[in-house]
């Protein structure tokens, strides 16, 4: 599948993304560049792909987010294509939460 993305403009935003540095800037940044609903959609795909990873069927991914059917199979699909982004975060976010965890067990 050929991707048709403009690389100067995204390789802008994606330096401008990595260049927040904790949670606030990130509300700050994407309220200013995303409709709410385009950052609740945004979310819901991330949400729906890491559900997808642990296993969880289309029905209770649905009941659990309220996304359509027809969203949890294009994340599945992509994630069947064997793109790796969502799964790639997915696990660095369960690793920050075991290490926080941790820590608080300390």
């Amino acid at each position: 599948m050929k991707r048709n993305i403009n690389r100067g403009t995204v390789e802008k935003l994606f330096k401008a993304v990595l260049s927040l540095e904790n949670m606030e800037e990130c509300y700050l940044f994407f309220e200013d560049i995303c409709t709410i609903n385009e950052l609740n959609s945004l979310a819901q795909r991330f949400d729906v792909g890491t559900r997808l990873l642990d296993g969880q069927t289309y029905q209770t991914i649905s009941e659990a987010t309220s996304a359509s059917t027809a969203t949890i199979s294009r994340v599945g699909r992509l994630l069947g294509d064997g793109r790796e982004g969502i799964e790639m975060a997915a696990a660095r976010i369960k690793e920050q939460e075991k290490k926080e965890a941790d820590h608080d067990d300390a």
